[in-house]
């Protein structure tokens, strides 16, 4: 009965939007997969002590910065090598993909040697106690040695995703997810023989939940039906095309964690219920960011591999499908977190205070799921177009001219922290409208890669 409900859904709906259910379902299901195992994470490291949990958080902060570095070869790498796709030429792609795994492969030793060597700094830099900066190092010294395997992993996924396998990277990151609990399970706490390591024992679980990733998808790769295989060949253009694309985007994630760092800042001057309560809400919505971000790796994807065709008309509309798509889905997540806001936030503490300024949170962005489907999905097109230069000003502009600073001059006049919640909406809504105004122009379709 399910199978027959499937097959006359699929008859129902038009095969661009097929595709884009195809890309974006297993992406989104991905990412929540990717939540999940971050929970896990932090709930197994929160039982051996505070200062461990608190080190495994912080680590995610640096994390951020390595992210910018990946995504100097990832959004170019998504944006040429989907347009190859697009173009029939598969060989080309796989080639250009074993180009930007050797560059992520040496990129990733001087990542390593840095984390390494400078743990114990990074965590005293950011401020943290002579406790959580000896479990930090700990930690944090263990997953350098392994950040080659964390920057192929992000490099295959992203690749194959371009190229409209989504389906795989699920597969996989199910798999290696049940590993990476398992491996907590037996090192952190010392079962089957082993002995307790703590906080060492989930960096190496997470660092073989890595390893096996990437021995995965190069087993997925050889099999001649993969999106990609592994070409031995260096075109060195490409690698610039990549780059051309990638610095933008690179800049642009670099400036917009640093923004959040500002915007976090503003918000930690409120108090520590403030502060909680925004992570909290934050934590919440990152579940509700599910769809969109799955329609965004779609749009991406199918606009690249479009315009890879020359076939700008169909580009265009892959990313008004996607959009339309995803803010029905994330406008329905936003009614939920509007009616229920106090039962959502209660699955992460029983502080009165924290409970108060979560649910705040959690209805205003409630509102603000329409427009935020839209700035994940648009944004996501142009960069799959490569048009990153647009999405960095757009992107900049909006955070400082719309959060930050409003946010900074509404908390030295004395307003509560709703205001900060609503100023965040606001600048949302704007950056909305401007995607909407950009796409609609249509000059993005001629973005050279």
């Amino acid at each position: 009965m399910h199978a027959r409900g499937v097959k006359i859904f699929s008859k129902l709906i038009s095969r661009d939007t097929h595709r884009v259910f195809s890309i974006a379902i297993p992406a989104a299901l991905k990412h929540l997969v990717d939540i999940l195992q971050i929970l896990v994470d932090m709930i197994m490291v929160g039982m051996v002590s505070v200062s461990a949990l608190a080190a495994v958080g912080m680590s995610m902060q640096f994390m951020m910065i390595i992210n910018v570095l990946m995504t100097l070869y990832v959004v170019g790498g998504n944006a040429l090598i989907s347009r190859f796709i697009g173009q029939g030429r598969k060989r080309r792609a796989s080639a250009l993909l074993y180009s930007l795994g050797i560059f992520a492969a040496v990129l990733s030793v001087f990542v390593s040697i840095g984390g390494y060597a400078g743990s114990e700094y990074i965590y005293t830099l950011m401020g943290a106690k002579e406790d959580v900066v000896e479990q930090g190092a700990l930690y944090f010294k263990i997953i350098s040695l392994g950040i080659v395997f964390i920057f192929i992993d992000t490099l295959l996924y992203n690749a194959l995703s371009a190229a409209g396998d989504t389906k795989n990277s699920l597969y996989i990151k199910l798999v290696s997810t049940a590993i990476n609990a398992f491996l907590n399970y037996v090192l952190i706490f010392g079962h089957f023989g082993f002995e307790a390591m703590g906080i060492e024992g989930a960096a190496y679980a997470t660092v073989i939940s890595y390893c096996f990733n990437v021995f995965a998808y190069f087993i997925l790769i050889k099999k001649p039906y993969s999106k990609l295989n592994i070409i031995p060949i260096i075109r060195v253009k490409d690698l610039i095309r990549v780059w051309h694309v990638g610095w933008s985007a690179a800049l642009d994630r670099g400036i917009s964690s640093i923004s959040f760092l500002f915007f976090v800042a503003i918000i930690a001057a409120y108090g520590t219920a403030e502060l909680a309560g925004y992570q909290v809400g934050l934590r919440i919505e990152g579940i509700a960011f599910m769809p969109g971000f799955g329609f965004a790796i779609a749009a991406t994807a199918l606009v690249g591999q479009s315009l890879g065709a020359k076939n700008e008309e169909r580009a265009y509309n892959m990313g008004i499908i996607s959009g339309r798509i995803a803010y029905v889905f994330m406008g329905s997540v936003g009614i939920f977190l509007i009616l229920f806001p106090e039962y959502l936030v209660s699955f992460f503490t029983k502080d009165a205070a924290t409970i108060a300024v979560a649910s705040y949170y959690l209805i205003l962005v409630g509102l603000a799921q329409i427009p935020l489907a839209i700035m994940f999905v648009y944004s996501g097109a142009l960069r799959g177009a490569g048009a990153t230069k647009i999405t960095l000003k757009i992107n900049v502009l909006s955070l400082w001219l719309f959060r930050v600073i409003p946010s900074y001059i509404a908390y030295k006049m004395g307003y509560g922290i709703v205001a900060i919640f609503v100023i965040m909406n606001v600048e949302t809504l704007i950056k909305g409208l401007v995607y909407v105004y950009i796409y609609k122009k249509r000059s993005w379709l001629h973005t050279r890669v």
